[in-house]
């Protein structure tokens, strides 16, 4: 069974900065696209960065030049170095790959406050 597992987060000062990695098990092959999605309380679950196998990547405006994904496709790993964290970027984060359908970690929550 395919499962994608979080982890970091926690509790972060605003401005601060945090990792947050993901790993694949239960299988050998790697996704064509993995990211972050994250989910805020009483929100839509929204797009926080995309990578593709070849690297190519997608970010949310809200993110851009504050957040780096990258993605080691030898190990089926992906990470977000997140960074002059907002409280508004408080969410439960998810991992997701992409193959033949969409695969879903449980999410790890990242709280920014003081």
């Amino acid at each position: 069974q395919v499962e994608l597992v979080e982890s970091g987060g926690g509790l972060v000062q605003p401005g601060g900065s945090a990792r947050l990695s993901c790993a694949a098990s239960g299988t050998d092959f790697s996704f064509s696209r993995m990211g972050w999605f994250r989910q805020a309380p009483g929100e839509q679950r929204e797009l926080v960065a995309t990578i593709h196998s070849s690297g190519r990547t997608n970010y949310a405006d809200s993110v851009k030049g504050r957040f780096t994904i990258s993605r080691d496709n030898a190990k089926i790993t992906i990470d977000l170095q997140m960074s002059s964290l907002k409280p508004e970027d408080t969410a439960v984060y998810y991992c997701w790959g992409f193959r033949d359908r969409n695969y879903w970690g449980k999410g790890t929550l990242v709280t920014v406050s003081t």
